[in-house]
């Protein structure tokens, strides 16, 4: 079978078969953004990253992870200036983030970890999780996929001096343009490198994504696979007295 680890391309059979057998463990639900990513990055950047994570996460651990097909866009408000750019009303994204993670609850799946790929969501979400967490009553986790990261990895990797946390993960700077360098160096526009304002986005290289690439999907695999074995849990928070 092509593909197993992506829920869209299970017939219902194989799917209802999977999750009978206690198979799938765990889903992972990508949210993320189509915005523009400077004159260098295509603008799908966000979206491609983070599938490239989930699909490789659900391959490591394999059989027991689906990825669902998730939200490509996001909120996107700040970057409506540049057209092209796709947005989200907060509360339209919050919906959608809800009728997915109640359809995947329906499914069997009591294990899912939302991983985030666009810094504009960060917020939205953290600022309903409780109430998420109290309507669905299972291990719901929200993760950016660069949250894994730690400060030594961007000393050690980074040559523009951009730091953990305030600098990643940046916006089409050169973590992000090492990523793209690395796993979708199509659409890495290099000879609209030299028209940035910025010139960091011109140090990235496929080595440097290639070494983050290893360690976040080395470390979002450990992050799901303790959600799996039951350490890592999201306890339903209280409501106040």
């Amino acid at each position: 079978m092509d593909s197993p680890y992506l829920l869209g391309k299970l017939t219902r059979r194989e799917f209802r078969q999977r999750m009978a057998s206690g198979e799938l463990q765990a889903v992972i639900l990508p949210v993320a953004a189509i915005e523009q990513h400077l004159e260098h990055l295509a603008m799908e950047h966000d979206w491609r990253s983070v599938n490239l994570i989930a699909q490789r996460i659900a391959t490591n651990l394999s059989p027991h992870v689906l990825v669902a097909q998730g939200i490509m866009a996001g909120v996107s408000e700040h970057h409506m200036t540049h057209p092209g750019t796709l947005t989200l009303r907060p509360g339209t994204f919050l919906n959608a983030v809800n009728d997915l993670v109640r359809s995947l609850i329906k499914a069997g799946f009591s294990n899912i970890l939302v991983l985030n790929g666009h810094g504009g969501n960060i917020a939205v979400c953290q600022s309903n999780w409780d109430q998420f967490q109290r309507e669905f009553q299972v291990n719901l986790q929200f993760l950016s996929y660069w949250d894994v990261l730690t400060a030594e990895d961007a000393t050690e990797l980074l040559k523009s001096g951009h730091r953990l946390p305030q600098d990643l993960p940046g916006h089409a700077q050169e973590f992000e343009t090492s990523v793209a360098l690395h796993a979708f160096a199509e659409n890495v526009r290099t000879d609209a490198l030299a028209d940035q304002v910025d010139p960091t986005p011109s140090l990235a290289t496929a080595e440097t994504g290639e070494a983050f690439v290893e360690r976040i999907v080395q470390r979002c695999s450990a992050f799901l696979n303790e959600m799996i074995q039951g350490t890592r849990t999201a306890p339903v928070p209280d409501f106040h007295p």
